[in-house]
């Protein structure tokens, strides 16, 4: 696959949908393309309002960078190289999770999961993966 369908994002959110259905926890998940646009988004009822922007901008920092979120963190620590990067381009999210969608070795895309512990919203990100 070398670009990302909107089949295959809708597809992509209803997977993490399951898994934070499963566990309790209401989201927003975004899917963006390669360029970081959104492509689908879906908020889950009763999940925080404001992290419907937390999505989008988790899912565009794995696109932009073509790394998780929280590596994006890792590396923007004060004293660090890339400090204050998350003002940049927008607005960034360093924490956990954004990942890339990776097809054939390129990114094609990304998901943002928001709404519940950086944990619980890593593991949603990487049910829309799987």
């Amino acid at each position: 696959m070398t670009a990302l369908t909107l089949q295959e994002a809708m597809d992509r959110t209803a997977a993490g949908i399951a898994k934070a259905t499963e566990m309790g926890v209401p989201m927003n998940i975004a899917v963006v393309d390669a360029g970081g646009h959104l492509l689908h988004f879906s908020r889950m009822e009763e999940a925080w309002l404001g992290s419907i922007d937390i999505a989008i901008r988790k899912a565009r920092t794995a696109a932009f960078f073509k790394m998780p979120s929280a590596a994006i963190g890792k590396l923007s620590q004060p004293g660090g190289d890339l400090y204050n990067i998350e003002v940049t381009n927008g607005g960034l999210v360093t924490f956990g999770g954004g990942l890339p969608i990776v097809s054939g070795g390129r990114v094609i895309g990304a998901v943002g999961a928001s709404g519940g512990q950086v944990a619980e919203d890593t593991a949603v990100a990487e049910a829309c993966l799987a």
